[in-house]
């Protein structure tokens, strides 16, 4: 890791494989909303040498380590961003929203508008965590208290929060349908060595309160029109 990358939270540089691996093979042409230092679209473009593959970044700092790793990063505040000023209807094989759009006002209006550039056979990828996960309960109902953490489910910096029924409300509203869904579980909300067992802890009726993160794959709904 370089210099400047040791000054960013790791929690948002490291290497995405869940992301990743879920970026189809022929996608040509490949949008990484929240880029970070592009390290996701550096890997991408070891998989398919041929893919385009361009960011969104707010940070500068971040910004400037991934013009290093992919092809093209427009810096900016994707909630400000006028993606019909850089690219055209039907334009992208895939757009990916790794961990983003909590961290937006409006996220509804940003994938929607977002979707506008997506080919009809295109795809959508997201990772939001699950505010449902039952650190949330225990601390609301036995301690009376929001956790407030610098990475995770309750990042300092979320603005919006989701369960598996509002990612779903989301999704409509951008007249997207789930192809695939990943859930990622955990039983601490940081890393743990035992986090690797909670996958035993996922049982029908109480599954959903050990999901750190939803990780899907959407396509635009058959018959509609973004507009």
């Amino acid at each position: 890791m370089s210099s400047n990358q040791e000054e960013f939270n790791t929690s948002y540089i490291g290497v995405r494989n869940d992301i990743i691996s879920l970026v189809p093979t022929n996608a040509a042409r490949i949008l990484d909303i929240g880029c970070s230092i592009g390290i996701n679209g550096k890997e991408i473009k070891k998989k398919n040498e041929n893919a385009e593959v361009i960011g969104i970044e707010i940070d500068r700092e971040m910004a400037n380590e991934a013009e290093k790793n992919i092809d093209k990063v427009i810096l900016g505040n994707i909630e400000q961003i006028k993606l019909t000023d850089y690219f055209s209807i039907d334009f992208f094989d895939c757009i990916i929203f790794a961990d983003v759009l909590e961290h937006l006002k409006e996220p509804w209006s940003v994938l929607k508008n977002a979707v506008k550039h997506l080919k009809p056979d295109g795809v959508v990828i997201i990772s939001i965590p699950n505010i449902r996960h039952y650190t949330t309960i225990f601390n609301l109902i036995f301690r009376g208290y929001w956790p407030y953490r610098e990475r995770g489910i309750h990042d300092k910096t979320h603005l919006r929060f989701f369960t598996l029924k509002n990612i779903h409300e989301l999704l409509d509203t951008a007249r997207l349908e789930i192809i695939h869904m990943k859930r990622n579980y955990r039983i601490f909300e940081k890393p743990h060595p035992k986090n690797k067992y909670a996958r035993f802890l996922a049982l029908p009726l109480i599954r959903e309160f050990f999901v750190f993160q939803y990780i899907v794959v959407a396509k635009i709904q058959s018959g509609s029109e973004i507009k």
